[in-house]
């Protein structure tokens, strides 16, 4: 009873994030060489240390706060849409909370990575008081491991206790693929995070380049049973051409849009393409520009075509819809060439913002409702 009045609280707060979300995926159409998402590391240090993992160290001192907060100013003077911390264990950082509420203060959506093991009551509190809109929890396997401590066992109370006090938006991130021994432990974790009220994502583990290891037969089969768990029509990650491609063995023909749509800060404060291309670009965030923006937008990454990281996949699905509506929304649904097999609520918005007639007043409507000028 608890864990549902509780699940009610987040879902009324959840309606002014998915009108604040609707905004920011307006913003990314109109202006194509604004960052979607980046994700900044408050934090090298982390508690656990997960043998596959090269994100982290045992000794590094926090980033000083101002600092943070002069990242996230510079952030949102580029148009960030979404700030994420991650690390290490940002919940490692003494001053989390004044970090994400200064991310929500200058207008930019605010999410978190961690491995859970750092949520207490008081934490998810101060979580919820400074505006945090999602939190992911990275679960890799249902019992603990020499590989890793990331285990549904381990964190199932604290998944409880998110489920009893959060009003944050959660999502419970499972593996399969590499150093993952029992892929069925995806399966259950997905199915547990669902149970709970939460979302559940799935990827493939990286190696230490961030590139792909092959997936077994059973890996690729609970892949695309997790995927199946519950997603909204909506959801991109229903649609994730990149993992099919890659879950088979196969690159994928795509266009990275890190260092542009897609930007990586390190503690030290220095942009890269991501957690496994660091030194590429390697510029200082506070001489970023615009025209970096731009040309990191065109620029062809060669780590691309193995590439496993799923926010950045993300991004780019965002982008392909941009540039190319209806043959992106085709293929995502398995009807190339067919307006008509498109589901009915596709069909009717593709008509009402792209192909019909009363598109540019819809549009405009749209962007007086999200007060976008």
């Amino acid at each position: 009873m608890l864990i549902r009045t509780f699940a009610l609280r987040r879902r009324v707060r959840a309606v002014e994030r998915r009108f604040r979300e609707a905004r920011a995926l307006a913003r990314s159409f109109q202006w194509p060489h604004r960052p979607i998402v980046a994700q900044i590391i408050p934090t090298r240090r982390c508690n656990l240390s997960c043998s596959y993992c090269n994100e982290f160290d045992r000794s590094s001192d926090p980033v000083p706060l101002e600092d943070l907060r002069q990242r996230i100013d510079k952030l949102a003077e580029l148009g960030t849409a979404i700030i994420t911390l991650s690390g290490g264990e940002p919940l490692l950082h003494p001053h989390v909370d004044e970090i994400v509420h200064h991310i929500r203060r200058r207008g930019a959506i605010a999410t978190l990575i961690t491995n859970g093991y750092l949520l207490t009551s008081a934490t998810i509190e101060k979580l919820n008081a400074a505006g945090l809109d999602s939190m992911q929890i990275s679960i890799d396997n249902v019992v603990p491991d020499d590989v890793s401590k990331k285990s549904l066992k381990l964190l199932d109370a604290r998944l409880r206790r998110l489920a009893e006090q959060a009003a944050f938006d959660v999502t419970v991130n499972a593996v399969v693929g590499g150093a993952s021994a029992n892929p069925d432990d995806a399966l259950t974790i997905g199915r547990r995070a669902r149970e709970l009220g939460f979302q559940s994502t799935i990827g493939i583990i990286h190696d230490e380049r961030g590139q792909l290891l092959p997936l077994s037969d059973r890996a690729r089969q609970v892949l695309r049973e997790t995927i199946r768990l519950d997603r909204s029509t909506f959801s991109f990650d229903r649609y994730n051409r990149f993992q099919e491609s890659l879950a088979a063995g196969e690159p994928c023909d795509w266009d990275c849009r890190a260092g542009s749509r897609y930007l990586y800060v390190c503690e030290d404060g220095l942009v890269h393409y991501c957690s496994q291309q660091r030194g590429r670009p390697g510029v200082p965030l506070p001489a970023y520009t615009p025209d970096d923006l731009a040309r990191e937008y065109s620029t062809a990454k060669s780590c691309a075509p193995y590439c496993t990281i799923g926010c950045v996949h993300r991004v780019a699905m965002i982008d392909e819809l941009r540039e190319r509506p209806v043959e992106t929304l085709q293929s995502w649904f398995g009807t190339p060439g067919s307006f008509n097999g498109l589901p009915r609520p596709v069909r009717l918005l593709v008509r009402l913002l792209v192909t019909g007639p009363e598109r540019r007043f819809v549009r405009g409507a749209a962007r007086r409702l999200l007060r976008i000028s």
